[in-house]
């Protein structure tokens, strides 16, 4: 029993690990897109929601990193965005209704802000698995 035991832990920190290195290389790469945001695209602005607990603010968020993928020179980081696709698609089924969210339009650097935070607390949420 207590083998038994020690193989399902060992299991759970197996598939715990990908998990959490995935989510690290997300912020990584998050960081160094806030850190290439330059001061010409500071004019750019990005509907950025207050809050991030219902199912509209969540859509404001996935809208804003698409406007910043098409709005800034961001090709160097696609693996970023792939990652957030999958992070988008793994939320998406979870989405509660849709309620009324409000936003306000930022520059870049405080949308990246927003969207680290969004990221970091979505990844604590167990059903958020596959990133």
């Amino acid at each position: 029993m207590k083998t038994h035991l020690c193989f399902i832990l060992l299991a759970a920190s197996v598939s715990a690990a990908p998990h959490m290195s995935n989510i690290a290389e997300l912020l990584t790469l998050l960081e160094q897109i806030y850190n290439s945001v330059t001061e010409d695209t500071q004019n750019l602005r990005i509907e950025t929601p207050l809050h991030t607990d219902n199912a509209s603010c969540v859509n404001k968020i996935f809208e804003g990193t698409e406007l910043l993928k098409n709005n800034l020179d961001m090709k160097k980081f696609g693996a970023f965005f792939q990652k957030f696709e999958r992070l988008k698609q793994s939320l998406t089924p979870r989405l509660g209704k849709e309620e009324e969210c409000d936003t306000e339009r930022k520059p870049p650097q405080k949308f990246i802000e927003k969207l680290t935070t969004f990221i970091r607390k979505s990844s604590k949420n167990p059903r958020a698995q596959s990133y």
